[in-house]
């Protein structure tokens, strides 16, 4: 029984679902949510394992043709049918614990975990492949901010540095495996752009939101940090990326993608 949670839990893709989540919390507190930020971390979680669950169960085939050894249906350590119970239930708990938040924040958070469900369903294999990513994140802050008492959209900057690092987030989670999924039929946009274009789409994404993290709140220190660090990065990212070293290129926009949402999270009230 533990070894069938424990591949469960692995099924979730677990490092992204607490990652996102963690950034939810830490945008609700610096907010100043107090304990509200607790509803927005159940919210976001089981919405990310939903959209977990529900990826690795209708990517099953495809990773047992990748013979990717690393997912627990592959390796039959959980069945399908578990996968894709546990990927509704979460759904659902998920609709009851975004609607706790309020009906303008349950709407702004549901429409995310809705995009998610449509990139795994459909817009993975189009061009269009980045469109989920960049709604699901650029709508995270408002499920944030609309959960305030004042129920006020977050600032035009943070929505479009949201929608940057998701479409950043996209593309850069894609490069690693680009050739596994052209041979299984997936062909969204990194796809479509290529290893050395897919680079650049995701720095200039990520440098864009860098910028506007650094710029939008106005001058302040840890802007001005954000900010050289950012300038830092994508010299170092366009050099490694122009000498050939792709590898070297996509761990510094990890890097951006790190500091973007550094960024984000300790902008506090300005969020609004």
């Amino acid at each position: 029984m533990l070894r069938g949670l424990a591949a469960l839990v692995r099924a979730a893709h677990v490092e992204p679902s607490v990652a996102v989540t963690a950034a939810a919390t830490a945008l609700a507190v610096g907010a100043g949510l107090g304990g509200r930020a607790v509803r927005v971390a159940l919210a976001v979680g089981t919405g990310q394992l939903s959209i977990g669950w529900s990826n690795d169960w209708l990517d099953r085939h495809r990773d047992a043709a990748s013979r990717r050894l690393d997912k627990p249906l592959v390796r039959d350590e959980i069945g399908a049918r578990s996968v894709v119970i546990a990927a509704l239930v979460a759904l659902v708990v998920c609709v009851g614990f975004s609607l706790a938040l309020g009906p303008a924040a349950a709407a702004a958070h549901l429409t995310g975990v809705a995009a998610g469900w449509w990139y795994n369903l459909r817009a993975k294999h189009t061009v269009y492949s980045v469109a989920p990513w960049a709604i699901a994140f650029g709508l995270l802050p408002a499920a944030v901010t609309l959960t305030t008492p004042l129920e006020r959209w977050p600032a035009w900057w943070v929505v479009a540095a949201g929608a940057l690092l998701g479409a950043g987030a996209h593309i850069a989670n894609a490069l690693p495996d680009l050739e596994d999924d052209r041979r299984t039929g997936v062909e969204g946009l990194p796809h479509q752009l290529g290893r050395r274009g897919s680079l650049i789409a995701a720095t200039t994404c990520v440098g864009v939101g860098v910028a506007l993290v650094a710029l939008g709140p106005g001058p302040r220190p840890a802007g001005i940090a954000i900010g050289i660090l950012g300038a830092v990065g994508l010299v170092w990212v366009s050099y490694a990326s122009w000498r050939g070293r792709d590898r070297l290129a996509f761990r510094g926009v990890v890097v951006l993608l790190l500091l973007l949402t550094v960024g984000l999270v300790t902008s506090g009230t300005a969020l609004f």
